[in-house]
């Protein structure tokens, strides 16, 4: 669109074929309001949009959830006589159903005997978009034809907004054809109600997929926590042929940073600087993310500071990145370096702050960042809040101040605030207080094999043998089992996860030999 500006700028007397050309090129460009802008700069000079024009602009103003703006172009369109045109009327029922209003765009539905396909679409995704499937299910059966889009659009509304996913999968077996968008719509059905195993059987039964089959897929994976089968479905999508876009990308490089699969994480990064993968600021945080995650920090490093736009979610990754990799001190330096660039702050950003200054041991600067975040911002702390702050004052071994903190705040403590009280018992040896936590948990029924294993080894740490005894006697006739620790690992390349216990696994022989090198290794050091 630069481009197109500069020779757009000219031409002394543009047409309206030519206004309409740059409106609809940013409508195209993902810029609505530029082409509303365009359309009100067309009207300063005199020239008159016809039958063409209004359907891009009312497309801008729907775009941009312009009620107002579109009730203006309404108002220019019965002056000039327009309402009559099929496209222009059609645009205006759009742009209404788009907006929120679909009383108006009901009326206009009505007010006209002569309707296409499009009217009857548009009506119908209108009551779909805001969830209203029972009058959208009338007008489906009263429709005198469909089209592809229109099952489509029920089967996205059936699947979405009432996870009606059953009467969605009836529509879809009575289609007499579908598309790869009805396909996708099923699939994405299924995977937004955690339904992966029809997912995936309906995934496999599709004639032909594109780019986003396989990313519904993937993503639906990393959603559920399966990352190893989102990895792997993203390389049985490059296997096929199928060339990954932005939005896949960043979803397998989420995948990494959730099992902190480094070494595949920058295997990916390097596949997008070959292929010329533009990465939109959430890609590029996504990588950040994923070499924090990872411990590759002069890798993070790098990456923030070449990127050329930041968000918010950026330096809440960097800051947290550097909070969990032990650099608190660091960590507060870029949160001071945010407040004097005059960045936006949210409670996101107070809580990987106070995070890395718990991790870090910064009580004072903590308890500082704490006190500013209500007075200087004014955002109320949040449960998460006051247990970064229980956490940080634990940790500093301030265990008297951290129960203060917990009776005082002026909502109702979670198992979060008092579990992180034990835990901090645990490391100072502090019974008593040991005690009351979890008595308190156990208030809250979230007195899970956890809390017990932390007050049975604070009393062996004490011996005091006869209450660990009761502990473990307790742990035994309430049926509590320690759960099974769980660890993953890359070999050759191939992500594998195992479970304390299992020896089922079939890379075990590798992995057997993996543990006898590594402790020879031992051994002879």
């Amino acid at each position: 669109m630069n481009y197109a500006e500069l020779v757009f700028s000219q031409i002394e007397q543009p047409s309206a074929f030519i206004w309409n050309t740059m409106i609809r090129g940013y409508i195209e460009s993902s810029n609505p309001c530029r082409a509303f802008h365009c359309y009100g700069r067309m009207q300063s000079k005199n020239m008159s949009g016809d039958n063409h024009t209004y359907p891009y602009v009312l497309k801008a103003c729907g775009l941009m959830l312009g009620l107002d703006e579109g009730r203006e172009i309404h108002g220019e369109v019965l002056k000039r006589g327009f309402l009559s045109d099929l496209f222009v009327r059609n645009a205006l029922i759009s742009m209404y159903c788009r907006c929120g209003a679909i009383v108006c765009g009901r009326t206009l539905f009505d007010g006209f005997h002569y309707r296409d396909l499009v009217s009857w679409n548009s009506i119908i995704s209108g009551y779909v978009r805001f969830g209203e499937m029972g009058e959208a299910q009338k007008l489906f059966d009263e429709i005198p034809e469909r089209d592809v889009f229109t099952w489509a659009i029920m089967i996205d509304g059936y699947g979405k907004k009432l996870g009606d996913i059953i009467r969605g999968r009836e529509l879809f077996d009575r289609m007499p054809e579908r598309d790869l968008a009805c396909w996708n719509s099923m699939i994405n059905g299924y995977v937004n109600h955690g339904e992966m195993v029809a997912a995936r059987d309906l995934f496999e039964e599709m004639p032909k997929r594109n780019v986003i089959s396989w990313s519904i897929m993937i993503d639906g994976y990393v959603r559920f926590g399966n990352s190893k089968e989102a990895l792997n479905l993203f390389n049985q999508m490059l296997h096929h042929g199928t060339k990954p876009d932005n939005i896949s990308t960043m979803i397998a490089i989420s995948a990494c940073a959730q099992l902190g699969a480094l070494d595949q994480g920058r295997w990916i990064h390097t596949y997008i600087q070959k292929n010329k993968i533009i990465l939109d600021v959430i890609g590029q945080t996504a990588l950040l993310d994923m070499y924090m995650k990872g411990g590759s920090l002069e890798e993070a490093r790098t990456m923030f500071n070449r990127m050329p736009e930041r968000n918010i979610i950026s330096w809440n990754v960097m800051i947290a990145g550097l909070g969990i990799n032990g650099l608190g001190e660091e960590a507060v330096e870029l949160f001071a370096h945010m407040e004097m660039l005059g960045m936006p702050m949210d409670d996101l950003i107070f809580l990987s702050v106070l995070t890395a200054c718990s991790h870090a041991g910064l009580v004072t600067k903590g308890l500082d960042i704490f006190r500013r975040m209500t007075s200087v911002y004014g955002i109320k702390p949040k449960l998460e809040h006051y247990g970064c702050l229980v956490d940080l004052l634990g940790r500093a071994g301030q265990l008297d101040e951290a129960k203060n903190w917990i009776q005082s705040m002026p909502m109702k403590p979670n198992s979060a605030l008092w579990g992180s009280l034990l835990a901090a018992c645990k490391t100072h040896q502090n019974v008593l207080l040991a005690e009351v936590s979890v008595g308190r948990l156990v208030e809250l029924k979230a007195d899970d094999c956890g809390v017990y294993v932390i007050l049975s080894n604070i009393y062996a740490e004490e011996g005091m043998w006869e209450d660990v005894l009761k502990v473990r006697k307790l742990m035994s006739d309430r049926g509590i089992k320690k759960e099974a620790g769980r660890s993953v690992i890359v070999v050759d390349g191939e992500v594998e996860e195992f479970v304390s216990g299992e020896r089922s696994h079939s890379s075990n022989k590798e992995i057997d030999l993996v543990i006898r090198s590594l402790s020879m290794m031992i051994m002879s050091v």
